[in-house]
């Protein structure tokens, strides 16, 4: 139908206007490659994003709005869509910060479909990179002639293989401005396959670019006779991509959710991380390594004979064996290992530094646990590759760490498989994801290592106590008044003959802790070892009082995770700073404030207020004596 409006109208294949479901079906047909775009500052990459688009002759919705904003650049209808326009709108996005974030941008040619990431090349968003380089099949790294190989573009390349990418085109860009000189780009070819080569990356394309003036992009160009290809969509599009591999590895399915639609019915979601299945395989639930086999494979459309990796199913099982959401169904005669300790690649993408010991939410596939981080063995220099000592990672780091999980992961080496082997770690008290990490293997002291059951469990200890076990962690600034309620307390306790045992703060950095310090780091290692200590002494069936300052949120939550339910009792000893610093019976706040003591809680390290503990005690309206009273009363009422 003709166009009779002043609306431009873009018809880039003329099946669309002579059978949509024909082309439907076409494009439903075509291979998928995800790519990202990566490398330095001003290399260009946004400009070679537009080239691709627009000599693909198929533009989305997004672009499409911002070009018919501007129909007299654009032109009349048959016209081709302005190239300058289009760059200009992916540069306006780039001015507006935008791309600080991934940008995804979709396009499509006759022969494949395309999903390809902008990634951000400044340093400080090297964590953006990772985020688009998580799912891609290939990476277009992109060298500026006039520069040659920069420090991000290492650093880009380095993450690209990390994180599993096998394909590696090496795009050197701006060729116009150099004059199309051969020995400029043989010379950054030879010194990329230098550091290539160390990093392990075998092989790339390397393919001589000027994303402005188009040349080697879609064909050939004229003006690089000495290049004999291929072009860059040509490379793109016949680059072997596909699930090939996986599906030849056994079989894994995380566990998404349990559908559950009626009594009848019991299916298991998730989408196959490797291998294949069907219906009569025998498989094995894990970590719990139940056994039983596939009923059905169920989707929208109906039953499937069989699902392949990359595939989302429901599977329906022969039992009714216990299996939910973070659990893996696995092959029975090639399961993957469950292990709570780890070494591992990190790379930290938080403003503030990794503070090791800290406890954090691990999520691995559909598993979310608990997970602490110890000093990093080492960090990685990613211009000379060189092991580095470092006691913590700031942003952009990469090192390789221990870890430790609070329950066992079913994991498999990221090398083998990317969705059982990578993982991310979030903060619990911002939600923000501070990094993203690769398993290599579990430690072998997390397998040599078995607990000991024993006949006297801690209920047995409890009943010849006649109590129930508890413990109260005292918490608040120093001279809140924290010892001296605690000892209160314990006193009454013991005037009642019930068995208890006071921690204190002061008196256990005389022995079990006298190694650590007052860092951020340190601080959290001795909240640590207390609540291992504390934990053990409740398992004796004791009445546990602790008085630490213990001035982050995440270390509380960390020690309650460690008992039963019920049986942590925050006790937020709530004084203002300025009383606490009015008392300062050890005149420690007037030490803090002449800067003769550092990383001091109040005045140069933060204290988090427990946002709802179990008592709270305002120590400017009650006494000790009445604080003590109504401690003991909630403990045994």
């Amino acid at each position: 139908m003709p166009n009779t409006s002043d609306t431009p109208v873009y018809v880039t294949d003329a099946l669309i206007a002579e059978d949509i479901d024909a082309y439907l079906t076409q494009h439903e047909k075509k291979s998928l490659l995800r790519f990202i775009t990566c490398g330095s500052v001003d290399d260009g990459k946004s400009t070679l994003i537009g080239r691709l688009l627009y000599d693909s002759k198929m533009i989305f919705e997004d672009q499409l709005a911002a070009l018919e904003a501007d129909s007299k650049r654009v032109g009349t209808q048959g016209q081709e869509i302005d190239f300058a326009l289009l760059v200009d709108g992916l540069a306006a996005e780039r001015e507006q910060g935008i791309t600080i974030d991934v940008a995804y941008r979709f396009f499509t040619t006759e022969k494949r479909k395309f999903i390809v990431a902008d990634t951000p090349g400044h340093e400080q968003y090297t964590r953006n990179m990772v985020t688009g380089a998580s799912t891609a099949d290939l990476a277009v790294i992109l060298i500026d002639a006039r520069k040659g190989v920069l420090t991000q573009t290492r650093r880009h390349s380095f993450l690209a293989h990390l994180l599993g990418i096998r394909h590696i085109v090496l795009a050197v860009n701006k060729m116009d401005l150099v004059g199309y000189d051969k020995a400029v780009f043989d010379r950054i070819t030879l010194a990329y396959r230098a550091f290539a080569s160390e990093i392990g990356i075998t092989s790339f394309t390397a393919i001589p670019i000027s994303g402005f003036k188009g040349d080697n992009i879609t064909g050939l160009s004229a003006n690089t006779p000495w290049f004999k290809g291929p072009a860059l969509i040509e490379h793109l599009e016949n680059v072997e991509v596909g699930s090939a591999a996986d599906e030849a590895k056994p079989f894994r399915m995380p566990v998404q959710w349990v559908n559950r639609p009626n009594l009848d019915f019991r299916g298991f979601s998730g989408q196959l991380a490797s291998g294949t299945v069907k219906p009569g395989d025998a498989v094995r639930i894990l970590p719990s390594g139940k056994t039983t086999s596939v009923s059905r494979i169920v989707t929208l459309d109906g039953d499937l004979p069989e699902a392949v990796a990359g595939q989302s199913v429901t599977l329906t099982l022969a039992d009714e064996v216990d299996c939910s959401r973070g659990d893996v169904i696995a092959a029975t005669d090639a399961p993957p290992e469950a292990a709570d300790q780890f070494e591992a690649t990190l790379v930290w993408m938080a403003d503030e530094a990794m503070i090791p010991g800290r406890a954090y939410w691990l999520k691995l596939a559909t598993q979310s646990v608990s997970a602490t981080v110890q000093a990093p063995k080492y960090e990685i220099n990613v211009n000379t590759l060189d092991h580095l000592a470092a006691k913590t990672l700031d942003l952009n780091g990469i090192g390789v760490v221990e870890l430790s999980t609070d329950k066992p992961v079913v994991f498999e080496a990221y090398a083998d498989n990317h969705s059982l082997g990578g993982f991310i770690l979030i903060d619990k008290l911002t939600n923000a994801t501070v990094a993203a990490g690769m398993l290599h293997f579990s430690l072998r002291r997390a397998q040599n290592v078995h607990w000991q059951a024993t006949d006297i469990d801690r209920d047995m200890r409890a009943n010849l106590k006649n109590q129930r076990p508890a413990l109260l962690w005292f918490t608040g600034l120093s001279g809140s008044g924290k010892s001296t309620i605690a000892n209160l307390v314990e006193k009454k306790l013991h005037r009642m003959n019930r068995h208890s045992f006071l921690l204190d703060g002061d008196n256990v950095r005389h022995g079990l802790n006298r190694d650590l310090g007052f860092t951020e780091a340190d601080r959290i290692e001795n909240i640590r070892r207390v609540g291992e200590v504390a934990k053990l002494m409740t398992d004796a069936g004791l009445i546990v009082i602790t008085a630490f300052i213990s001035p982050f949120k995440a270390e509380r939550d960390m020690v309650r995770s460690m008992l039963p339910e019920g049986e942590f009792l925050e006790i937020f000893i709530d004084t203002p700073l300025a009383e606490a610093e009015k008392r300062d019976v050890k005149g420690l706040y007037k030490k803090a404030r002449a800067g003769q003591l550092k990383n001091f809680t109040g005045i140069d390290s933060p204290y988090e207020a427990p946002g709802a503990p179990e008592i709270r005690i305002d120590t400017t309206a009650m006494s000790p004596e009445e604080a003590a009273d109504l401690i003991i009363d909630r403990l045994l009422g």
